[in-house]
């Protein structure tokens, strides 16, 4: 057994590792924005492509699956095989996946590549977030490094509609999937010399039964928590999800019994990391919600096109990368727990202020009130993900990622689920039809603010005004209602986080890992969390 001297001091980082640090951003800032740039193209590429109603949702949804379904998978794969070597070969399929989606010749193929792309994708965040805490040992310097990490991610989701919108201006819609090329090539190029290798060499084989296990617990969940946002309950979405819980009781039994498991469950024994992914997940259910409701407010009640909207959602998106920024720095001033703690509090108040916004004069309320509750937002999700990878031992640090990220998903599925099933629920409780509006378009209106407006379309202007004011009084009603939700989960869980994390100060690895692939003495030993 090594003796480790626990008085010796850390290393820091030196200008490689931050020079490495902007290599990792990058695929991090594709990723989100290949999420979020598809929606602009949707409309030229059904044009060109004419995939049916069914290929359309899947051409949209199938690389969020794949990314969701294979985190925990690649995460622990790149534990075992090297996390460089992961995402090296991770950014060879998302390039050639990539061109393959550019030239797509039929809606078949898109959905190949999409799911393709996705796969790819499930390699890079967790590789990108683990090597970034083995480069940065000392914790201020990894919490910077995070800081900036989660930035880009956010701030690839905020660019996504405007770059969309400005590639569509010049470009076919193909060109949208030819922004990861550059990116990966030079990954490719940069990495080996930058990124140093990391690796569990005590980990074993990869169990393929769990990997199933796997995905038959995650993509049916999300599947179903989609369907539950999209069409209300039915049995489709419920069998979904008691599928997927189902297979996930028999995922963790395995888990329990094998020496090697795929996600070592050891790791939700430590309190913080536990407390921290609850955190994080209560984030992304309620800001899930928010943004379904908002992105509909632009273009449904405010008119707006779907690049005005998108541009809308900027300075929301960049206030979040401000305060995910200055949260590292906040925590060393007044503590991790206050400022986790005080910022959900504000983007509490934050979707309070939303709740205050009507029919009509609304948009600075509801901006205004986003600003807030991104801003508070942004720097709890950065200290929560340090707390996650910093609470793992090195060696497990892309499995803890991996679950940080999933975690993340689960939450803004959930959201997305839940809040759009209330909201919904009260548009069409409150929603008033005026008299003269046929049967079959007032089921229409009833269905949703988009029935709405499609039915008022069909109808002359003295039924057409009064309909498409009541639907969006009852919309607006529907999103004060999930705003209000929303801040009352985020100003709980405020207290939550100020008592769990008041006295917390992320620890740096007790063991050093090499950065090469020779092996680690006390390779199990898992630290605890320093407590001030």
């Amino acid at each position: 057994m090594t003796t480790i001297d626990t008085a010796a001091p850390i290393e820091r980082a030196g200008k490689r590792e931050w020079i490495g640090l902007a290599v990792l951003a990058l695929p991090t800032l594709l990723l989100a924005l290949d999420m979020s740039v598809l929606y602009l193209a949707l409309p030229h590429l059904a044009a060109d492509l004419q995939p049916t109603s069914t290929q359309l949702l899947w051409i949209t949804d199938i690389y969020g699956f794949m990314v969701a379904g294979f985190l925990i998978t690649m995460g622990t794969l790149g534990d075992r095989i090297g996390r460089r070597k992961l995402l090296m070969i991770g950014a060879v399929f998302f390039a050639a996946a990539s061109v393959a989606a550019a030239w797509a010749s039929s809606a078949e193929m898109l959905i190949a590549t999409r799911t393709a792309l996705g796969i790819a994708g499930a390699t890079l965040m967790p590789s990108t977030l683990g090597l970034i805490t083995n480069m940065f040992k000392d914790p201020k310097q990894r919490g910077v490094a995070i800081a900036v990490w989660m930035s880009c991610f956010m701030g690839g989701t905020a660019l996504g509609p405007a770059v969309g919108g400005v590639l569509l201006e010049a470009f076919w819609w193909g060109s949208v999937f030819l922004l990861g090329v550059p990116v990966m090539v030079l990954l490719l190029v940069t990495g080996p010399i930058l990124l140093p290798e990391h690796r569990n060499p005590d980990a074993g084989r990869l169990d393929l039964v769990s990997v199933g296990l796997s995905l038959g617990t995650i993509l049916p969940a999300i599947y179903g928590l989609k369907e539950l946002a999209k069409d209300g309950v039915s049995a489709t979405a419920v069998a979904a999800i008691v599928f997927g819980v189902a297979v996930g009781v028999a995922f963790v039994r395995r888990q329990l019994r094998l020496t090697d498991p795929l996600l070592d469950l050891r790791l939700f024994q430590n309190k913080r990391f536990t407390s921290a992914l609850g955190i994080f997940s209560v984030g992304g259910f309620a800001m899930g919600g928010i943004f379904l409701f908002v992105s509909q407010y632009l273009q449904l009640v405010e008119g707006l096109s779907p690049l005005q909207a998108g541009l809308w959602l900027v300075p929301p998106s960049v206030a979040m990368i401000g305060g995910t920024m200055f949260g590292p720095a906040l925590s060393q001033r007044i503590g991790t727990g206050w400022v986790i703690g005080g910022g959900m509090a504000l983007a509490g108040i934050g979707l309070l202020v939303m709740t205050q916004a009507g029919a009509t004069g609304g948009l600075g309320l509801i901006v205004s009130g986003l600003i807030v509750a991104t801003v508070g937002l942004g720097p709890g999700a950065a200290l929560t993900a340090d707390i996650v990878v910093s609470s793992a031992p090195p060696e497990k640090a892309g499995s803890a990622a991996s679950v940080s990220e999933t975690s993340g998903e689960f939450g803004i599925a959930f959201g997305i689920a839940a809040l759009g099933s209330l909201g919904t629920a009260v548009y069409r409780s409150e929603l008033a039809i005026p008299d003269g509006t046929p049967a079959e378009l007032a089921t229409a209106a009833q269905d949703s603010l988009a029935g709405a407006s499609v039915a008022a379309a069909q109808l002359p202007g003295d039924v057409a005004a009064p309909l498409l004011e009541a639907a969006r009084e009852a919309f607006m009603t529907g999103l004060n209602t999930v705003a209000s939700i929303g801040s009352v989960a985020m100003i709980a869980f405020a207290v939550v986080g100020v008592v769990l994390f008041r006295r917390f100060q992320p620890a740096a690895p007790v063991a050093e890992e090499p950065a090469t692939d020779e092996p680690v003495a006390d390779a199990d030993h898992e630290p605890e969390p320093v407590a001030a």
